[in-house]
């Protein structure tokens, strides 16, 4: 089942995003906090004139063994609860405890209760003393615009912040994703600052030191076995051909598959060899025809085909002009016509462009159902395969590495189609 990839969300975004929430919220708690703190500063403000008022009223009670007129216009004395603003009567009767009140009309009420004098009660009518409760909408549209200042100049600053901090992931990104894979960066963490992102690019920088080291083993592996090979293979082929000379007709069978076997050998060493070369000198694609190299590999490999009812067609739509490397379409040819001839008894096979594509097909037992999956894996092989199971798994690195596309469909035969033009 096909992983969908997950949505690309920007770090530089996120950043920016939670600054401004973090702001808008931080605004909002403060802008609260001041709200409740004007209430509560209010509310201290008229307590504590009730508070002066009553110390002033209860000291010329007793200078005077009469109650004063109080000083503040919106204060006044009560002898008994009868006597209260009908709007609070019987509230103060119900909760006798309460200290403030809401009237009828808008008006707001304290009462403060004298601790000598029960039946006293000192009402402050104090609405008009209430800024707060007038100023309300003001000040939450003064808050409100203040939020969105404050969220403004927070993403302002959000902006500049995620932007400085990006920007060495940006140049990592460029560093690393721009790396020719034959010519990895060296030493480039040095560039970046002693933090997070140069702890990630210094663990980049090994990572890809040990790709390259391995990268360039592998190479040099390839080469050096190629070439190792190359010698004594050569030394079989010319101990069969002296010993077909030498022997008679009996031993022949033998060394024909002693042959047979050094043919095929040779050419996986040439094939691996010609790899390993185009891979390491990245070799200049160039414009050639196709006619030439497909008929060189049909003669190369026609002693696959010795005592087999086998028909090689060539179509003409072979003979095109392509641009590509014409080394690697020779090694791609050789396995893929090697394989067809190989595992052809009897029939024919084909060789065309349907396309861009070049098609080899042939009328072969074509591939077992239990490898079918896998049989570009390496060392994946068929129950009559004599070789070690590497062959298409060589001709699909090659594909890869040149950018071509490869199928490979088996049902009654085998066709093989590589996109080896645009």
């Amino acid at each position: 089942m096909k992983q969908t990839k997950p949505k690309f969300t920007s770090l530089r975004r996120r950043i920016m995003t939670q600054f401004c929430l973090f702001a808008l919220v931080l605004s909002a708690v403060y802008g609260a906090i001041a709200f409740v703190l004007m209430w509560i500063l209010e509310d201290s403000f008229i307590q504590r004139e009730i508070t002066h008022e009553a110390e002033y009223l209860q000291q010329g009670f007793k200078q005077q063994g009469q109650w004063p007129v109080p000083r503040k216009d919106y204060m006044t004395l009560y002898f008994s609860v009868s006597q209260l603003p009908e709007d609070i009567r019987d509230t103060v009767i119900r909760v006798p405890n309460q200290r403030e009140f809401f009237g009828a009309d808008k008006r707001h009420y304290h009462l403060h209760r004298f601790p000598d004098a029960p039946n006293t009660f000192l009402v402050s009518e104090v609405s008009q003393m209430l800024i707060v409760r007038y100023m309300t909408n003001d000040v939450l549209w003064f808050m409100g615009f203040s939020g969105v200042v404050v969220s403004l100049i927070a993403c302002l600053i959000a902006w500049f912040i995620s932007r400085k901090t990006i920007r060495p992931l940006r140049q990592l990104v460029q560093v690393v994703g721009g790396a020719d894979p034959n010519a990895l960066p060296r030493r480039f963490a040095d560039q970046f600052p002693n933090d997070e992102v140069g702890i990630l690019a210094d663990s980049l920088e090994q990572s890809m030191q040990r790709i390259a080291t391995t990268l360039e083993r592998e190479r040099c592996f390839t080469r050096d076995v190629s070439h190792e090979l190359r010698t004594p293979l050569a030394i079989i082929k010319n101990a069969v051909e002296v010993h077909r000379i030498r022997k008679g007709s009996d031993q022949n069978v033998v060394i024909e598959r002693i042959a047979d076997a050094a043919i095929a050998m040779e050419k996986t060493v040439e094939t691996l060899l010609v790899l390993a070369r185009e891979e390491h000198t990245q070799a200049k694609k160039e414009t050639f025809n196709v006619m030439p190299l497909v008929e060189k590999s049909v003669v190369g490999n026609a002693h696959l085909l010795e005592g087999k009812a086998v028909e090689v067609e060539i179509d003409d739509s072979c003979n095109r002009e392509i641009f590509a490397q014409s080394g690697m379409l020779m090694v791609l040819l050789n396995n893929l016509l090697g394989n067809a001839f190989q595992y052809t008894q009897s029939g024919r096979v084909e060789v065309f462009f349907s396309g861009n594509q070049l098609v080899v097909q042939d009328t072969g037992c074509g591939i077992e159902p239990a490898i079918s999956d896998n049989i570009m894996e390496p060392a994946v092989k068929g129950s009559q395969s004599t070789g070690f199971g590497f062959g298409l798994s060589i001709v699909k690195r090659l594909c890869e590495h040149q950018g071509w596309i490869l199928n490979v469909e088996s049902q009654q035969g085998t066709r093989v189609s590589v996109s080896v033009c645009d």
